[in-house]
C-alpha cells in the first residue's frame, strides 16, 4: 500500500515540486498551505508520515507539530526547514519530530530520509505486534510500570503516554538496567546512526524521560559525563 504523506508547505512552487517528485516514487501526498489548514487535515484524514516546514503562516511547524503530538504521539514527523540553528533543531525535537531537513535539500535525500524514518516505525510497529500479548513486553521499573508495547507508564493511578522514540531510548537504557550505555550504542540502536545533531536531540529524550520518571526518587537517569547514561534504580 502507498504510505500516505500530509505536506505542510506555503512555498506553492516548493510544495508543487515535492508532490509531483514524492508521487513520481509512489507515494500518496496531501497538500496543506500553513499551519491552521494542516491540522485541519490531519484530523480530517488518516497519514503515515508528516512534512511540516516551520516557518509557516497563521501557526507555525513547532506549534503545529506539538499540537499534533497531542492527539497522536506515533505518526513520524520530518520538518522541513531553512533555518539550521541548533537551537532549532531542539525545539524540532522537543516538540516530537523524528528527523529534521535543513533547506536547500535534494529529493533524493529528501526521499531517503522519508524511507528510513517510515522503516523504523515499520520495524517497531512489527516488534509491538509481535509482543503485544506477551508479559515480556511489560516490565517493572521502580514504581512504574513501563508497558512498552502500549507505548506508556504507568505509576499508581498516573498514566504517561510515550513517543516511539522514547519507548525505543526507554528500552535501551532498561535492558542495560545499572549499567552503562555509550552513547554511541543508544543513538545507533534508537535512530541508526552516529550523528552529532541527533546526538544532541537524544539529549532532550533523555531530559523528558527524566521528567516522566520524577515520581520515583529511586530512579535517575545518570550522565556518564563524556560516555553516555545509566538507568539506576535503587534498592
Amino acid at each position: 500500500m502507498k504510505a500516505k504523506i500530509l505536506l505542510v508547505e506555503d512555498d506553492i512552487n516548493l510544495g508543487d515540486v515535492l508532490r509531483d517528485y514524492l508521487e513520481l516514487q509512489d507515494y500518496e501526498v496531501v497538500k496543506a498551505l500553513n499551519g491552521e489548514e494542516g491540522l485541519d487535515v490531519f484530523n480530517s484524514q488518516e497519514f503515515d508520515l508528516l512534512l511540516l516546514d516551520v516557518m509557516l503562516p497563521l501557526k507555525d511547524g513547532f506549534t503545529l507539530a506539538t499540537e499534533i503530538r497531542e492527539i497522536n504521539r506515533q505518526v513520524p514527523i520530518i520538518f522541513l526547514t531553512a533555518r539550521g540553528q541548533m537551537e532549532d533543531r531542539v525545539t524540532g525535537f522537543k516538540a516530537g519530530c523524528d528527523d529534521y531537513l535543513t533547506k536547500p535539500f535534494s529529493s533524493e535525500e529528501l526521499e531517503l530520509r522519508i524511507g528510513a524514518v517510515l522503516r523504523r516505525c515499520q520495524k517497531q510497529e512489527n516488534t509491538m505486534e509481535n509482543v503485544s500479548t506477551d508479559k515480556k513486553d511489560v516490565f517493572s521499573l521502580g514504581n512504574y510500570i513501563f508497558d512498552s508495547g502500549n507505548q506508556e507508564l504507568r505509576i499508581a493511578e498516573k498514566r504517561i503516554s510515550l513517543t516511539t522514540k522514547e519507548v525505543e531510548l526507554l528500552r535501551v537504557l532498561y535492558s542495560n538496567l545499572n549499567q552503562l550505555v555509550t552513547r554511541e550504542n543508544a543513538l545507533k540502536s534508537v535512530w541508526g546512526i552516529n550523528d552529532y545533531f541527533i546526538g544532541r536531540s537524544m539529549d532532550v529524550f533523555i531530559t523528558k524521560l527524566r521528567k516522566y520518571l520524577k515520581d520515583d526518587p529511586k530512579i535517575s537517569i545518570v550522565n556518564v559525563h563524556g560516555t553516555g547514561f545509566r538507568l539506576e534504580v535503587k534498592e
